[in-house]
């Protein structure tokens, strides 16, 4: 598995190059038919194919990949984009989960990971310079935020993309996914079973689908639990053990007759824990928790963490067989993919 910060300026958004979706466009069908046809498919009929020709001679598109691979010199590499530093990066199990699970997938099918981190601006227009050169066949981005060019860039280049996770609701790439939603309700579905009435949360951030939808969830699952939604009984975090730990001491503060906190991740709960120790407060018989991710932190918490959890290594497998699927032309181009959530209940709630 190699390792990247990125490559310098590119100009992929403005080189005027006809895509792959114009071409699709102008034939009158999917992406993924344009796909099978410039990698040579048999899968295509052949009014399909003529439609698809016609429009590239017409739009003068250059099909860069499968020139490389008419050649015989597909890269067989894949990038794995993952926009945080190192350190937060091998301090939190999610993401060397999913590096476990795409880097299994891909192995078995003789692909190279390239692992690339982009922490700055400098560094993300290196990575498009890259891309721009056709030096991977194709993207795996995890961590996305919701104004991240990077996914609509790696599009318009006409490279195969697969998101963990996605960055709204209209998202035009395929990704992979974890029922979030769903992950929020059964974790306060349980604690109001539990005779908990002022359950808080602590939030990721706002700007990531993941987190509004655990918010979502926690605010179904106060509904169905007949319970009236607070905003004081909210706080933003930031999916890190610090955030969770100041988020914990700001619910103090502001709601200090709260009785359990769903955090949405187990590292923030951890940070909320410290917190709650700091203040003297037992977990759970003062104050119930909750975590997202059913990850080792959870496992080694004291008391033991009750945690949703997530399939984090099958969606890095999964991931990398829809983008295997599309590398070969054979579509994937639209996968919208969410994987089920379990509750695990353990001491903490």
């Amino acid at each position: 598995m190699a390792a990247t910060g990125g490559t310098g300026p590119v100009s992929g958004r403005q080189t005027g190059r006809p895509t792959l979706e114009e071409v699709a466009a102008r034939a009158g069908v999917g992406r993924g038919t344009v796909s099978r046809v410039i990698n040579g498919s048999p899968r295509v009929s052949e009014r399909a194919k003529e439609a698809v020709d016609r429009a590239i001679a017409e739009l003068g598109y250059v099909p860069n990949r499968a020139a490389r691979a008419l050649a015989g010199s597909r890269t067989d590499a894949v990038a794995l984009v993952v926009p945080e530093a190192e350190a937060r990066l091998f301090a939190e199990p999610y993401f060397l989960d999913i590096i476990r699970g795409v880097s299994v997938e891909l192995g078995e099918a003789d692909k190279q990971l390239l692992l690339t981190l982009i922490r700055t601006e400098q560094e993300r227009q290196r990575f498009e310079q890259y891309l721009a050169a056709q030096r991977v066949d194709g993207v795996l981005l995890v961590s996305v935020h919701r104004d991240d060019p990077l996914p609509d860039l790696v599009r318009g280049l006409g490279l195969p993309a697969v998101l963990n996770g996605r960055r709204s609701e209209h998202e035009p790439v395929a990704y992979v996914d974890s029922d979030n939603v769903g992950a929020g309700r059964s974790a306060v579905e349980h604690l109001a079973g539990r005779g908990r009435r002022r359950i808080a949360t602590i939030t990721g951030p706002l700007d990531m689908d993941a987190a509004r939808g655990r918010l979502a969830g926690y605010r179904r699952g106060l509904a169905a639990a007949g319970l009236p939604y607070d905003e004081l009984l909210t706080a933003v975090g930031d999916f890190t053990e610090e955030g969770g730990r100041r988020a914990m001491v700001e619910l103090l503060d502001r709601c200090p007759d709260l009785d359990a906190v769903f955090a949405a991740s187990d590292v923030m709960a951890a940070g909320a824990r410290a917190a709650l120790r700091a203040r003297g407060l037992d977990v759970p018989g003062v104050i119930a928790l909750v975590g997202v991710d059913d990850s080792p932190v959870a496992r080694h918490l004291d008391p033991p963490l009750t945690s949703v959890r997530q399939p984090i290594e099958e969606m890095g497998r999964t991931m990398a067989r829809v983008l295997l699927q599309q590398i070969a032309g054979e579509g994937g181009e639209r996968s919208r993919l969410v994987l089920p959530t379990e509750l695990v209940v353990r001491e903490s709630s």
